[in-house]
């Protein structure tokens, strides 16, 4: 299977990574550890993530968009940037069937993924190398994983991950290679000269799975 993101969970990445952070994030733990099952799982709901992590804590309602639309999502813990997580659903009217859940800096996804990491990191666990998009522009960064560990989680879910280099780097350097809309390999090395990093982590499911 190929690692892939929903039309709607791709919107949503690209306003939630924006701006991308300027702090590499605290490592996540092993209490913060995310499968794709229950809450997180397709037959997922409104009504479990206030079972699960308490009424107060769960706000439905439009969310921005990119380029100024407008989505409909759950956010849970929508006061707290390191817990918050947001959720779409295929079913808007009953809010149920996940359509995809993007997970919060002190969460740890399916195989150890988690924000923070490098390309290397993640080129590690995966067994293969791996392309990403050129940075700095409206769709950049998005990892495209067609062979590895990656293309067959537990669970059925897609994840989607978006990379980002450090706000700040040397003029000298050309960033060029990794520049617009180009594909680089895993193991580019100036993606570790620009501190690349793991930002935004998305998990997603067929509609079907939602049913």
């Amino acid at each position: 299977m190929l690692i892939r993101l929903s039309l709607i969970a791709l919107c949503t990445a690209l306003v939630l990574s924006s701006p991308m952070a300027k702090e590499k994030p605290a490592a996540a733990t092993s209490a913060d550890q995310v499968a794709c099952e229950g809450v997180f799982g397709p037959q997922s709901s409104e009504q479990l993530l206030i079972d699960t992590f308490g009424a107060g804590n769960v706000v439905t309602g439009t969310v921005p968009g990119p380029e100024g639309s407008e989505l409909f999502a759950t956010t849970v813990f929508p006061d707290d940037p390191e817990k918050a997580m947001e959720f779409g659903w295929w079913d808007e009217d009953k809010r149920e069937g996940l359509s995809y859940v993007q997970l919060s800096p002190s969460q740890v996804g399916p195989l150890g993924i988690h924000i923070g990491m490098t390309p290397a990191e993640v080129e590690a666990i995966n067994g293969e190398r791996f392309l990403i998009g050129g940075f700095w522009w409206d769709y950049g960064g998005y990892a495209m994983i067609e062979t590895g560990k990656l293309t067959d989680i537990p669970g059925g879910c897609y994840m989607s991950l978006r990379f980002a280099p450090a706000d700040e780097y040397s003029p000298a350097i050309d960033v060029t290679p990794v520049s617009g809309e180009v594909q680089v390999l895993s193991d580019e090395g100036l993606l570790e000269i620009l501190d690349t990093r793991l930002q935004v982590l998305t998990l997603s499911y067929d509609s079907a799975m939602g049913d």
